[in-house]
């Protein structure tokens, strides 16, 4: 059997008594070579566990950062198969950290379910986040996930009723993603305690660890969520920094704004950016 990294790495979490941290990395952006760098750099500033996306052409969870990024990475060219080798290709890299493909059903409908499944297994990805199949439609792909020992990550709002939080869980594995807010993703300057408040619905009916995403910007936003849920997932923001920094400081500032994130110090050789 596979090696369990998201089971593992939030035991970790746990067992360290901290607040776990989820990163998202737009696959492409600014370019391949630039994701390749960015995910062992991240890993060791502090990241727990980073989503990749698939670029996709009609993105309508994600806000205009998010947005900016993928077009960027379309006008490049890059492919779902670019996406699973990227993954195959650093996995040795970061044996330990989750690597978690955030996407929309379109490219994997597009690609074939089966023929998703097993590249997806085969190249080392460890779940899939479908941003926009709800729980009720996800047993096709759930159906082709679990034997391969590929988690199914669910992405619920606070606009979930019970009966989409029972069927979404009850599909699941690895963690629920759980998003802070109705909208789409971007930064925030305050987290609402309305959007963390309705977590306890869904910790009602799972055991799995709870990961809170979109509006996540700041260490204080992370500690927060740590009261909560088991982890913190942020996007935009990390998003933001690979878009404004010069390519050849993409991942020093982006290393920087993860190990704030974490509360880790930074840089961790002592050295200078």
């Amino acid at each position: 059997m596979s090696k369990d990294r998201i089971k593992e790495k939030f035991n970790a979490i746990r067992q360290e008594g901290r607040p776990g941290l989820i990163v998202y990395l737009t696959t492409g952006c600014p370019d391949l070579e630039a994701t390749l760098e960015l995910i062992p750099a991240l890993a060791a500033a502090g990241a727990d566990a980073i989503e990749l996306s698939i670029p996709f052409s009609d993105p309508l969870a994600d806000g205009p950062v998010i947005q900016e990024s993928t077009f960027h990475a379309l006008a490049q060219g890059v492919t779902p198969d670019d996406c699973l080798d990227l993954v195959a290709q650093v996995r040795g890299e970061v044996p330990d950290t989750p690597l978690i493909l955030m996407t929309y059903y379109n490219p994997i409908l597009s690609y074939g379910l089966e023929r998703f499944a097993q590249r997806v297994a085969e190249c080392g990805v460890d779940g899939i986040i479908p941003v926009d199949v709800p729980g009720e439609e996800a047993e096709p792909l759930f159906n082709q996930c679990a034997p391969r020992n590929v988690h199914l990550v669910p992405l619920l709002a606070p606009t979930s009723n019970e009966d989409n939080i029972r069927a979404a869980v009850a599909l699941s594995s690895g963690f629920i993603y759980c998003v802070s807010l109705t909208g789409t993703t971007g930064a925030q300057n305050q987290l609402s305690q309305r959007g963390l408040e309705w977590l306890n619905r869904v910790s009602a009916h799972t055991a799995l660890p709870l990961a809170v995403g979109f509006g996540i910007s700041r260490r204080e936003h992370v500690e927060t969520v740590g009261r909560y849920a088991q982890a913190a997932a942020v996007g935009t923001a990390l998003i933001r920094t690979v878009l404004d920094s010069p390519r050849d400081q993409v991942v020093a500032q982006a290393s920087k704004l993860v190990a704030e994130l974490a509360g880790q110090p930074w840089p961790a050789s002592g050295g200078t950016l």
